[in-house]
């Protein structure tokens, strides 16, 4: 999040489906729960959307949010029906990790990230894995995260040809 223009406006970065939804789901706080706002977006923008937040007047209290992270609670969101294909990004963190060829559990994914060029899944390998206790990136792509089974709680993974030929090596 940043400020926006010289009237108090923020730019926020969204993690939605619709950006312009983000102020649907009702107030939002920040990330240590100390600061709550209600948001009006105004307009889309390269990214995200241009918002007011209640409370937050010019540009200097804008500016004084730059890099702060706003959350909602899990339960304005909508509910996904069971049986699409859909769920959000926190259901995967600690979801177990098999991968593609065998059923073992080789793994839990700790977090999910984004950095700016897509979703990144960060696996943490079991010790009976075989490799380093070292964190895993990979990219969330189809191609590398196959299945997603939420309801039975694990993700199949098909290491990428470098991951694996580098696994091999140690």
């Amino acid at each position: 999040m940043g400020a926006h223009g010289v009237r108090g406006e923020v730019r926020i970065k969204c993690f939605t489906e619709r950006p312009k939804d983000v102020g649907a789901f009702g107030p939002v706080e920040t990330e240590d729960g100390q600061r709550r706002f209600t948001v009006k977006v105004t307009r889309s923008v390269k990214e995200g959307v241009a918002a007011s937040l209640s409370g937050i007047a010019d540009r200097d209290a804008a500016e004084a949010l730059k890099g702060v992270r706003l959350y909602v609670p899990r339960s304005a969101l909508p509910v996904l029906p069971a049986e699409a294909d859909e769920y959000y990004l926190a259901d995967l963190i600690g979801l177990a990790v098999r991968w593609a060829d065998g059923p073992q559990e080789e793994g839990k994914v700790i977090a999910v990230h984004n950095f700016g060029a897509g979703d990144l899944v960060e696996v943490a390998p079991a010790a009976a894995s075989g490799m380093k206790p070292q964190t895993l990136l990979l990219p969330f792509e189809r191609e590398v995260v196959t299945q997603v089974n939420v309801t039975e709680g694990y993700i199949t993974v098909l290491l990428p040809r470098e991951v694996s030929e580098e696994a091999e090596e140690k």
